[in-house]
């Protein structure tokens, strides 16, 4: 059985009382960290005012890091899976001598 936990996370002045597994607290937080200091950043850096407005940009910001992110996971799983078939290429041919 999962211990769950309530925790409250402070999101763009927002209090958001949550149920969680005790595994997800460490990950939520940061989580809620980043977007506040993204959304801190924004209101910076660019003349906006609604909330909304800049938690739309940290939705895309966030987004577009993840498919970015798959792209280079990608790239790596194909260079694995190569390296995996020519070792094991090598590895036949060493074994069939």
């Amino acid at each position: 059985m999962t211990d769950k936990l309530k925790i409250k996370l402070s999101i763009a002045d927002r209090v958001y009382p949550l149920t969680v597994d005790m595994s997800q607290e460490e990950g939520l937080r940061s989580a809620a960290k980043k977007i506040d200091a993204m959304i801190k950043q924004f209101e910076e850096n660019y003349a906006v005012r609604d909330k909304q407005d800049v938690l739309a940009m940290c939705a895309l910001q966030f987004a577009s890091q993840l498919e970015q992110q798959k792209s280079v996971d990608t790239v790596v799983d194909t260079e694995s899976i190569d390296r995996l078939a020519r070792l094991n290429n090598a590895l036949e041919t060493y074994l069939n001598r």
